[in-house]
């Protein structure tokens, strides 16, 4: 790692966290309060625009590397795409966030987005590999499927958004381990991801447990969005298949998608907020913010982990690491 990027990181990274102090402020324009409701696991307002910074320090590293003369890992066709579409989630999640819309116009923006990263950024999922099995060509499927796919982490990141310094931790390890696999191999997905993760660790540090803000839907829906589109650009360029995405964000998506299908299967009302995510159920049943989030990262650094394995054994090791995934 040259000292330029040390720095350019170093840059970011303070300046996620001076942003993130100044949204803490009641003074700040962009002052929005989260007030708690029996849905909450908070039981004090706080600010929710936490996203504004992250994002905000993002723009200024990318701003930067231009100035800088190395802008062009920026300009790459997929990697705009997914900058101009993430841009477009968050404007409208910053709405969101400030007066409430509907469900209806929230996921047709993001289907919206997700179609132009499809088809504006060529991205989309062809294959699933299955160890001893081969690939499974999903053919005209892999539009709709890719779409689908985007939307979901985007809105599961939202709804795993609930608890003290939990979204911004699988941030920076998500993020982080995402820029690793990435580093030889693609430097735009390798760039933009190592920036998000370094930004969201200046959020954090305000962010831990008791947290002073949270990222709001403004950081969490386009955060969930982007690391999706991610995963598939690295399947498309053969960084990794697209096991390796889900396993590093694992702890994300079995959580979200296990709470999804239980209430779906008591009839209940999926997009309407809630306290049964099984990191809700632990700090309710007196683990607390800090004990979960500690645990869960724990949790995500052992699935980040795995991921890194997993593209460097034999198939008879990746098969046992996805029964076990499964399994647990």
């Amino acid at each position: 790692m040259t000292a330029g990027l040390l720095a350019l990181l170093a840059l970011v990274f303070l300046a996620a966290n001076k942003l993130t102090r100044l949204l803490c402020s009641p003074a700040s324009r962009l002052y929005h309060l989260d007030h708690p409701n029996e849905r909450s696991l908070h039981a004090e307002p706080l600010p929710r625009t936490g996203g504004l910074a992250i994002f905000g320090s993002v723009l200024l590293g990318i701003i930067v590397t231009i100035a800088l003369g190395e802008g062009a890992i920026f300009r790459e066709n997929g990697i705009l795409w997914i900058l101009s579409m993430a841009l477009l989630v968050g404007v409208v999640s910053f709405w969101d966030d400030r007066a409430g819309l509907s469900p209806g116009l929230r996921l047709g923006v993001q289907a919206l987005a997700a179609a132009g990263v499809v088809w504006g950024g060529g991205l989309a999922v062809s294959a699933i590999p299955v160890p001893f099995l081969g690939s499974l060509s999903l053919g005209w499927l892999g539009v709709p499927v890719t779409i689908l796919f985007l939307m979901w982490v985007a809105n599961l990141y939202n709804f795993m958004d609930g608890m003290d310094g939990f979204a911004g931790g699988m941030t920076v390890l998500g993020y982080g381990v995402l820029g690793i696999l990435a580093w030889r191999g693609n430097h735009y997905l390798m760039g933009l991801a190592i920036l998000i993760g370094t930004a969201a660790g200046g959020f954090l540090l305000y962010n831990l447990p008791p947290a002073r803000i949270f990222m709001g839907d403004v950081g969490s829906v386009p955060l969930g969005f982007i690391a999706a589109a991610l995963a598939v650009m690295g399947t498309r360029d053969g960084l990794f298949d697209i096991w390796v995405p889900l396993l590093i964000f694992s702890p994300f998506i079995m959580d979200a998608t296990v709470t999804l299908v239980r209430r779906l299967l008591r009839g209940k009302k999926v997009w309407r907020a809630h306290r049964e995510h099984y990191y809700q159920r632990l700090v309710l049943a007196g683990w607390g913010h800090r004990r979960t989030v500690l645990m869960e990262y724990a949790l995500m650094l052992a699935c980040g982990l795995t991921a890194m394995v997993y593209g460097q054994v034999g198939e008879p090791v990746r098969l046992t690491i996805l029964l076990g995934l499964i399994g647990a």
